[in-house]
């Protein structure tokens, strides 16, 4: 507790990270729009299945976003938390937390990816033994939130003509063109650690209120961040159509920020 001065300003890791974000932002929209490479690719998280895969996106994905709105809630959230945070443990054990629970979302995210992509598999050996035009229409409903023209007029096509070898042929194409996508579809940004740093938070100070927006009352950081990690838990159970956002990335830094900080006090009263 020496020093501590949780709201005198913003502390050194702290800038250091929102700079770090910030620049790799503007400089990934700078070369996109040059080279009209997608850097989302080479950096972003992708599944070991993936083309695009390479360990060190477990780390190049945490200073990547997807937009303005994106990059701004992640830093203002490491503002407001993360400089309290730092200015109780200090620098270094600051970063190490970032980096556990960053490096635990992106764990449980690729675990969960995993497991929905033999799932996707499953389905496909199923659709082998037995194509039918239903069955390819029902995986892509689940799985593509706005499919082109063209691949309803083939389930149509193939619908009319149920035996026909070339539509059965296409359709397992298109069966395995949408694993593909799926499983290319790059995670990035800061979410799993900024979600590690609230759940921290919250553990620190539980009865802290905090005034949230669209919200008329404060809220005590304890039930913020159990109520914000239960939203997480269904919102990625029910893995609508279209969801974009890593649900149990969020829960994976929130898992394993618990985790490490019982681990530091495993043998002391107070959490610093």
């Amino acid at each position: 507790m020496n020093n501590y001065r949780p709201y005198s300003g913003i502390t050194p890791a702290v800038k250091v990270l929102i700079l770090i974000n910030a620049i790799m932002y503007f400089l990934t929209l700078f070369i996109e729009q040059k080279t009209h490479i997608r850097l989302s690719n080479v950096l972003g998280l992708h599944l070991p299945q993936s083309e695009f895969w390479t360990p060190y996106q477990y780390v190049t994905h945490l200073f990547m976003h997807g937009d303005l709105g994106h990059l701004f809630f992640n830093m203002f959230a490491l503002f407001m938390f993360g400089r309290v945070l730092e200015s109780i443990w200090g620098t270094k054990r600051f970063i190490i937390y970032y980096f556990v629970t960053g490096l635990g979302a992106a764990a449980l995210h690729s675990l969960v990816g995993w497991w929905e992509y033999h799932q996707m598999y499953e389905q496909f050996s199923a659709f082998q033994n037995t194509p039918q035009p239903e069955l390819l229409a029902e995986f892509i409903r689940a799985h593509i939130s706005q499919p082109a023209p063209w691949v309803w007029e083939l389930v149509d096509d193939w619908t009319n003509n149920p035996d026909s070898i070339q539509y059965i042929q296409a359709g397992e194409g298109l069966f395995k063109r949408v694993i593909t996508e799926v499983v290319n579809i790059p995670t990035i940004g800061a979410s799993g650690a900024i979600f590690g740093i609230l759940l921290a938070f919250g553990m620190l100070f539980p009865n802290t209120e905090l005034f949230i927006m669209f919200l008329p009352i404060p809220i005590k950081a304890k039930y913020f961040v159990i109520g914000y990690g239960i939203i997480e838990f269904f919102l990625g159970i029910q893995n609508s159509v279209g969801d974009n956002v890593a649900h149990f990335a969020h829960l994976g830094g929130m898992l394993f920020g618990f985790f490490l900080i019982r681990h530091w006090n495993k043998n002391r009263r107070q959490f610093y």
